[in-house]
């Protein structure tokens, strides 16, 4: 006798599940991921999000009503309490009682006449007025002299020269035959005598032609310069050509 036996395998149970659990499943780790992302995405906006600064009104009637900045150092000076100087009554011109026998027999007041003619004097009556109580006074006063050309020194007329000393040619630059320009810068006193010299411009020939002028600047005279109608010192810059003849 043949027996057919059927054997199942496998839980039924959980199988006619498993779908219903995996959907489950599938929306809890959707809804899980759109929760973080979206609250990360909110806290990115509002971290965005400028701040909105507070107002604040200040109406100013006047000018008066501003108060005064603060110090750099943010410090107040502490005030000092000045007092007022006590200044004692003059003792000057207030007679005296003394003895008879101390005071003076004869005392010359002067009337209010005098007294007026002394108030009422000039300054020109007492310093070289002409009078015969005139007091000429003579200040001796040292002649300024400009310390370098670059000085400005005003003056009305220019300084002109009137006499020019010709330099001597250095014997090396007459037998190789250089020539050269050279610029001197003199210092002329207000009586056209020449103070200092210096090279205001070198010839670059480096042939001696810098110490020759230098020699004969101070053998010329010039005409001095005029300010205010009276000679002034000043310095001039003027031009030594060395040429072979």
């Amino acid at each position: 006798m043949n027996i057919a036996l059927h054997t199942s395998y496998g839980a039924f149970e959980l199988k006619r599940s498993y779908q219903k659990n995996m959907s489950w499943g599938i929306f809890t780790a959707v809804l899980f991921f759109l929760l973080i992302i979206g609250g990360f995405s909110i806290y990115q906006y509002i971290n965005s999000r400028p701040l909105e600064a507070s107002k604040r009104v200040i109406r100013i009637s006047t000018i008066s009503q501003m108060k005064a900045p603060p110090s750099l150092s943010q410090t107040q000076t502490p005030q000092v309490a000045v007092r007022a100087p006590t200044v004692a009554p003059p003792s000057m011109g207030l007679p005296k009682a003394v003895p008879d026998d101390q005071a003076p027999s004869d005392v010359t007041i002067a009337s209010q006449d005098q007294l007026k003619q002394l108030s009422d004097l000039r300054a020109t009556d007492i310093i070289g007025g002409g009078g015969n109580d005139s007091l000429a006074i003579d200040v001796p006063t040292e002649e300024y002299l400009p310390s370098s050309p670059e000085e400005f020194v005003p003056y009305d007329v220019e300084p002109k020269m009137i006499k020019e000393v010709e330099p001597d040619y250095p014997e090396l630059a007459r037998k190789a035959g250089i020539v050269g320009v050279v610029y001197i810068s003199a210092l002329i006193d207000k009586h056209g005598k020449v103070r200092d010299a210096k090279i205001a411009k070198a010839s670059g020939a480096n042939a001696g032609f810098e110490e020759e002028a230098i020699k004969a600047a101070y053998k010329n005279e010039f005409k001095p310069a005029i300010a205010n109608n009276e000679p002034t010192a000043c310095w001039v810059t003027y031009k030594v050509e060395f040429k072979l003849k």
